[in-house]
């Protein structure tokens, strides 16, 4: 996806990176209507889900989702996130996330989407955003229709 956005810039995004609990999931649970909304942005840009799974449930949850997961396993994932981010191109990414470890991946990022859902979000992350959204299903939205983007962003 290409867009110019008066003020802002040009935004030339390839990938998504996703947090999965609090911003795709709650409880571990993939959201109603997520996976239908990932497999139509997955026609259009290459998504990555990585997380801590906190729950244990994220492959089962994304069993049908055209992505990828990456469990994490170290101690600090903030580091994780954001090194993952810079590995595929911070300048070419999207990251959606709320919790705090999301904070760094969505600074580095092209464009930072906080979502606050029913756990909410971390102020941090939030101050770390371009965009706040109340759910995952209008973040992605953003993504299917960039004129929302350019609406939000421009200046």
């Amino acid at each position: 996806m290409v867009i110019d956005i008066p003020g802002y810039g040009r935004l030339r995004l390839e990938h998504v990176v996703m947090d999965y609990n609090g911003t795709l999931a709650i409880d571990g649970r993939l959201i109603d209507g997520v996976k239908d909304a990932l497999n139509r942005l997955a026609n259009h840009m290459e998504l990555h889900v990585i997380t801590a799974d906190t729950f244990g449930l994220a492959a089962e949850g994304l069993r049908d989702v055209d992505c990828r997961l990456r469990i994490l396993t170290g101690k600090d994932h903030t580091r994780e996130k954001r090194e993952f981010v810079e590995g595929l191109g911070a300048e070419k990414t999207v990251s959606i996330g709320n919790g705090r470890n999301d904070r760094e991946m969505l600074h580095e990022s092209a464009l930072g989407i906080a979502v606050i859902l029913g756990e909410g979000a971390a102020v941090e992350t939030v101050v770390s955003a371009d965009i706040v959204c109340p759910s995952i299903l209008s973040a992605i939205g953003l993504l299917e229709n960039p004129m929302r983007l350019k609406a939000t962003l421009r200046s």
